[in-house]
């Protein structure tokens, strides 16, 4: 839409005019190397605490200035209760860092002219649809990488969380109505992006993960980093994802993350983003040799999409292609954080000005470690002292992410009516149901209860028991296994239920399927 467009023209514009009246840095004396080496110290010393008291069991820390590392080294362990070190290569699965990553390899192919960030997903992705017929023809690879282009957030995670793969997710996303119009909102999505990257590829006629390992991982020396997850795998030196269990950090839940690989599925050492961060503050140059074009790289870098304000630096926030751009305390810095609920949190922020950056990787989720040690090392950097406990503040974020939402699930199914409304006989509930997003369900008896079968070939199973009524309950998320959700069926005169609704797939409202069959 050519409004959308220019409104993002002018906020790019206002961006770069204002650029020259941003302070440099809240500190009043330069950043100089001395200073950044009397904060190295300060900050291993953070790390080492952090671990100590069980903030997370296991992290790796990378810094760069002026092109080189300065700072790299792993802390804890790599699986809790087993005595293997995490050091610079371990390998972790870095979450939503991916993005940034997937820019700078779509920003190489920019680089070599095999798209444009503005090339049309129509034109190199023809079968890909949206919901609506105008937005479908105009999308572009930018509208993708900034989140704009009207997709709800969530819209393809629940598929994957079912068994779908990354084809048949990105042909269902057709069926989810947008959650505003085509560039007027900002909804983070996963399949969105991955739509984008996956696009940008086709004209290579290779798969999205050799073309990121050609463009980026092969020329910058990044031998343990991938975005399969069988590299990720067969990595003898990985860390385990954890999550907190009666207060212990526990190594329970796998995640595959290759539907979604270039939003969350890069798996890749503190050794290796040093080399990347290096491209990127070296504005495409690496060694010495211009590997990506510098302006198809600063595109990634100019803001799209205002996000407001930062929940707890207070700084100006905007996302690019890929990056957040922010505008805080300690003048301009790009970076992107990363988390799996079931047991990663990653992050790096970049100041380009000072051409310094950090990246954090650990192997726990909730925790604030990440961003409180990388808030900790800019203040100790710009400022010569911690302004506050920067990891206390990020955890209260991360922990009130799922927190609310379990106890609200939990508040609404504590306790039936008393007494409840029976259930009706099983073969009320059983048989088949279908719609185009979710696909078929099967729902059957098994013993006292009910089985509930979703995804390609029945992927997926979960037990129903009852609650009230048409009601039952069951606890579909291995990321969050104590939160319960309902499952719901309308039952019509003749005894038969003739539609279900599962919560747990319900977000964009097309939870609800009908019976198709017994």
């Amino acid at each position: 839409m050519r409004l959308g467009r220019d409104l993002c023209h002018l906020t790019v514009l206002a961006f770069i005019a204002g650029l020259a009246l941003w302070p440099h840095a809240a500190s009043a004396d330069p950043v100089t190397p001395a200073r950044i080496a009397a904060a190295l110290p300060k900050l291993e010393a953070l790390a080492q605490a952090a671990v100590a008291d069980g903030a997370v069991p296991g992290l790796a820390i990378g810094v760069v200035h002026d092109d080189k590392v300065i700072f790299l080294r792993g802390f804890g362990h790599r699986e809790a209760g087993r005595p293997e070190l995490v050091d610079a290569d371990t390998v972790f699965q870095i979450a939503s860092l991916s993005k940034p990553i997937s820019a700078t390899v779509v920003a190489a192919l920019v680089s070599d002219g095999v798209v444009s960030w503005d090339s049309k997903i129509a034109d190199l992705d023809p079968a890909f649809r949206l919901a609506d017929p105008y937005p479908t023809g105009e999308l572009t690879i930018r509208d993708l990488f900034t989140h704009r282009s009207g997709l709800p957030g969530t819209a393809g995670d629940d598929l994957e969380g079912i068994g779908y793969d990354r084809a048949e997710i990105l042909r269902r996303l057709r069926f989810v109505s947008p959650s505003s119009s085509f560039r007027a909102g900002y909804s983070y999505s996963n399949f969105g992006l991955t739509e984008g990257a996956v696009a940008a590829a086709k004209p290579t006629g290779k798969p999205w993960e050799t073309v990121a390992e050609e463009k980026l991982y092969r020329p910058l020396g990044m031998a343990a980093t991938s975005s399969r997850h069988a590299d990720f795998i067969s990595r003898a030196n990985r860390a385990a994802l954890h999550v907190r269990i009666d207060g212990v950090w526990a190594a329970k839940v796998k995640r595959n993350v290759d539907p979604q690989a270039p939003a969350g599925g890069v798996n890749s050492s503190a050794r290796d983003l040093m080399q990347w961060m290096r491209l990127v503050l070296g504005d495409g140059v690496y060694a010495g040799r211009t590997l990506i074009a510098s302006d198809a790289l600063r595109q990634t870098h100019l803001p799209q999409m205002a996000l407001g304000r930062n929940p707890v630096t207070g700084g100006e926030s905007f996302y690019g292609l890929g990056w957040n751009i922010d505008f805080g305390r300690h003048g301009l810095s790009w970076g992107h954080a990363g988390a799996f609920s079931v047991g990663a949190r990653t992050v790096a922020t970049l100041f380009p000005q000072e051409k310094l950056g950090i990246v954090i990787l650990t192997n726990a989720f909730p925790t604030g470690v990440p961003e409180g040690l990388s808030d900790s090392f800019a203040d100790l950097v710009f400022d010569g002292k911690v302004e506050k406990d920067w990891v206390e503040a990020w955890d209260g974020i991360y922990a009130g992410m799922l927190g609310p939402a379990i106890a609200a699930a939990k508040a609404e199914y504590a306790a039936p009516p008393s007494p409840p409304r029976p259930a009706r006989p099983a073969s009320a509930y059983s048989g088949r149901y279908a719609n185009d997003f979710i696909g078929d369900a099967t729902v059957s008896s098994a013993g006292d209860g009910l089985v509930l079968e979703v995804g390609p070939a029945g992927a997926r199973s979960y037990s129903l028991t009852h609650f009230d009524g048409d009601l039952f309950l069951t606890h579909p998320d291995a990321e969050t296994p104590d939160r319960p959700a309902g499952v719901s069926f309308v039952v019509g005169p003749d005894g038969k239920a003739s539609a279900i609704t599962i919560e747990f797939l319900d977000d964009n409202r097309l939870g609800r399927l009908l019976r198709v069959g017994d």
